[in-house]
Formats: structure tokens, C-alpha cells, sequence
């Protein structure tokens, strides 16, 4: 009689040794990853509330301070460079000047020219002279160790008076092209209302956001422009969005 020796049965034996799977449990199926600060369905933005707002409000702002804007400016600082990422997306830079508590935008600038979100405002000659006014002002009362500039409308519009050609003579029509730059000033947040009427408090951010070089650029445009008096001149300054 002839034996076959038969081969073991080493797939069967693996299958003694290896553990069962457990159970899938349907309820506890694996969500897809998405973002973990969502505030409405199909949120995946990565900021929190408070870091999101702030960004909105710089956007929509030529500058914010920690007056104007207390909780967005505290949420920029400590949020700084995750906002920086979000407007760098954007082709902008955030600004900070910690000393004056300002912080703004700008267009970012490389070795290629990117698209903006920023256009230049044009300023007229009564609001470019005020500019520089404001600026002068606000550095010389620093350095008396004022702590916040003050300035009367009144002031303002002698200053502009002052340094009108001699052969602009008509004071009405000269006064109420000053009226409306202070009025323009005040809606861009560089004066602001103080309990005293007819009184301002020049802004933090007059100085971080026009620099030596601008000033010294602006006094002579200014310069050239008083010496010839075309009253339609304007010179381009701050960025603001579209």
C-alpha cells in the first residue's frame, strides 16, 4: 500500500493565529477633515471669530488704532502672523507700528508686479498741504512730550491761509475748499473729535503712514504747486481697497 504525505495546511494554520477584525461600528465611521474653526456650513477658512473680524476691518480701513478699533487691534497683535498669511494671500503686507498702536495695509512689492486689492487716493492741494501741517505738527508736539496732538479748525484754516500765493484772493471760495479738506481728513480718521468743540486730536497714525520720505516728497509737490496755484492739482497718497 502506498502513503501520500499530504503538505500542512499553512494557510489555515496563519488564519489560528491571526486576530479577528473587529466589528465596524456605522456610527463611528471616520468623518472627512475640515476646518476646525468653521462658523456656517461648508466653512474651511483657519481663523478664529475675533481674528476674522479684525481682518475685515483692515481691509475695509485705511488704518485701524487701538482706539478706533480696541478688540480688532488686540486680536492683530496677538494673531499677527496668521493675518499676515491671510492678507499675503491677498498680495498685501500688514504694518504695525507697536509705539503709536497702528497697524494697516499694504500693496506687497517683489521682484514681479503682483494684481491689488489698493488704489491710490488722490488728495487735493488743501488736503496735501494739511497732510503735511498734521505731520509737522504732531512730531514737534512729541517732542515737548505731549502725548496726544491737538489741533483747532481754526488753526487749520489760518495755516492754509497762510500759505496761499499772493495771488489767490478770494478768501470765501479759498475757506470752504479748506473746510471741505478738513472735513475730508476727518472721514479718513486722521482728525478725530475731542469733548472740546472746534478742537482735534491729530491720530497715531499720521505718522507711520506718511514717513520722512514721504513728507520730504509731499513739501515739494506742495512747493511747485502753491508757486503756480492750479486749484485742480491733486498728488496720489494712501491705498485704500476697491
Amino acid at each position: 500500500m502506498t502513503f501520500v504525505e499530504q503538505e500542512p495546511d499553512t494557510v489555515a494554520e496563519e488564519e489560528d493565529w491571526e486576530e479577528e477584525a473587529p466589528p465596524v461600528d456605522p456610527e463611528a465611521a471616520v468623518e472627512p477633515e475640515g476646518s476646525t474653526h468653521a462658523l456656517f456650513d461648508g466653512d474651511e477658512g483657519g481663523l478664529e471669530l475675533d481674528e476674522r473680524r479684525a481682518l475685515v476691518v483692515l481691509l475695509k480701513n485705511r488704518f485701524i488704532t487701538s482706539e478706533s478699533h480696541p478688540r480688532e487691534w488686540r486680536a492683530i497683535v496677538k494673531s499677527r502672523q496668521a493675518i499676515s498669511e491671510r492678507l499675503n494671500d491677498l498680495f498685501l503686507e500688514l504694518v504695525i507700528s507697536p509705539e503709536r498702536e497702528v497697524a494697516y495695509k499694504r500693496a506687497a512689492t517683489g521682484s514681479r508686479e503682483f494684481p491689488t486689492l489698493l488704489h491710490d487716493t488722490s488728495w487735493q492741494r488743501e488736503e496735501t498741504a494739511l497732510l503735511v501741517y498734521l505731520r509737522v505738527r504732531a512730531r514737534n508736539e512729541q517732542a515737548r512730550g505731549e502725548a496726544h496732538a491737538r489741533v483747532s479748525h481754526t488753526e487749520l484754516l489760518e495755516y492754509l491761509r497762510e500759505n496761499r500765493p499772493d495771488s489767490a484772493t478770494n478768501r470765501v471760495a479759498d475757506d470752504r475748499r479748506g473746510g471741505r479738506a478738513i472735513e475730508a481728513l476727518k472721514s479718513a480718521g486722521l482728525l478725530v473729535k475731542t469733548d472740546e468743540d472746534g478742537v482735534f486730536r491729530i491720530s497715531p497714525a499720521i505718522e507711520p503712514m506718511l514717513p520722512a520720505t514721504a513728507l520730504n516728497n509731499l513739501l515739494a509737490w506742495l512747493n511747485v504747486r502753491t508757486a503756480s496755484e492750479p486749484d485742480s492739482d491733486t498728488v496720489s497718497m494712501a491705498e485704500e481697497p476697491e
